[in-house]
């Protein structure tokens, strides 16, 4: 008989849970058993949609109290080390929504406690399950553009609190402790992560910072960070002013042979004398979803790999330290910084 694996949920605030507790109810092995979060209307929707049968008013308390083998964790960036360090102790394996932490320190207890008891600790990039972007990295791994020397990537919108979500998240979103920054932390990590990628850790990392448009308390609402590697420039852009669209390609990737982009649904490679849109294939088992690939590496033993690995996702982390440091000292910041 297959095994049947018990997910809890540590927290909610993160509004991605929502989405990832309807790839979890789609696995025909799993069954969500518990959730822990001390806000009640939190835990009276995971019941009311769900059906999850216990309900704690901590993360700490389901933990002590559940035979689990799986925790979806949803908190504040800044709790996720504790999270995970609790788990793998029991032997629980993590997935965590991004980006890993709210600093590098946390980062690196939670690669740490994973190693040490050799559970799975997953942190879940929701782009990595577009099928654009598997199509882009699958052509810049192929080599369809030579060398990268230049990657970019601009994550932006009007602000947590404009786009309407909930304000469990976006409360912690603007406490620089909770949050690690603010649209920095928030939007410059999917560059981080896919520059940590493609391209590992920069030598050097310079950033800036500023509140430029909105008028209550946040700790940045626009932020850039620049890498510097050996053969390659990488860039994160984070704006939570942005009204519109975006006005350009995105991301976009230059290598000696040619050049990748995003532009919307389609892909253009542009690469060797011939430019093509490519409409990219769906995506497919075991890689349309955090939930299904982290049960795919628990059953074949294969190791999670890409930008949700721990190993990747926590050298974005250590970008995304050197980029706030320089932007508060306004110091260029060498890496490895720790």
């Amino acid at each position: 008989m297959a095994k049947k694996y018990r997910v809890g949920i540590a927290s909610m605030v993160h509004d991605h849970v929502w989405g990832e507790l309807g790839h979890w109810s789609k696995q025909a092995n799993v069954e969500l058993v518990a959730a822990g979060d001390p806000n009640a209307d939190l835990r009276d929707r995971i019941m009311a949609e769900y059906g999850v049968p216990r309900l704690y008013e901590t993360w700490e308390e389901m933990i002590e109290h559940e035979d689990l083998d799986i925790v979806q964790a949803a908190a504040e960036n800044s709790a996720g080390a504790d999270i995970v360090e609790a788990c793998a102790a029991r032997g629980i394996h993590v997935i965590s929504e991004k980006p890993m932490s709210a600093t590098l320190d946390q980062a690196n207890r939670m690669v740490a406690a994973a190693r040490k008891n050799g559970t799975l600790l997953m942190i879940n990039w929701p782009t990595a399950w577009a099928p654009s972007i598997q199509e882009m990295e699958r052509r810049i791994l192929a080599g369809d553009i030579g060398s990268v020397f230049y990657f970019k990537q601009r994550s932006a919108h009007n602000g947590p609190m404009e786009i309407g979500c909930s304000k469990h998240f976006w409360s912690w979103l603007y406490d620089e402790e909770k949050n690690g920054a603010g649209a920095l932390m928030d939007y410059c990590c999917y560059s981080a992560d896919m520059c940590a990628r493609f391209l590992g850790l920069p030598e050097k990392v310079t950033g800036f910072r500023g509140t430029f448009v909105k008028d209550y308390p946040v700790p940045d609402d626009n932020a850039i960070i620049l890498m510097k590697y050996a053969h390659a420039f990488g860039v994160a852009e984070a704006c939570w002013t942005q009204t519109v669209g975006y006005a350009t390609n995105n991301p976009v990737a230059y290598g000696t042979e040619g050049s990748i982009a995003v532009a919307g649904d389609k892909v253009i490679l542009d690469a060797r004398g011939a430019k093509t849109t490519i409409a990219p294939p769906p995506t497919s088992a075991p890689k349309t979803s955090g939930p299904e690939y982290l049960l795919h590496c628990l059953e074949t033993g294969e190791p999670i790999e890409g930008f949700c690995s721990m190993e990747v996702s926590r050298d974005a982390q250590e970008i995304l330290e050197a980029g706030k440091r320089a932007a508060d000292t306004g110091v260029t910041v060498e890496l490895p910084i720790g």
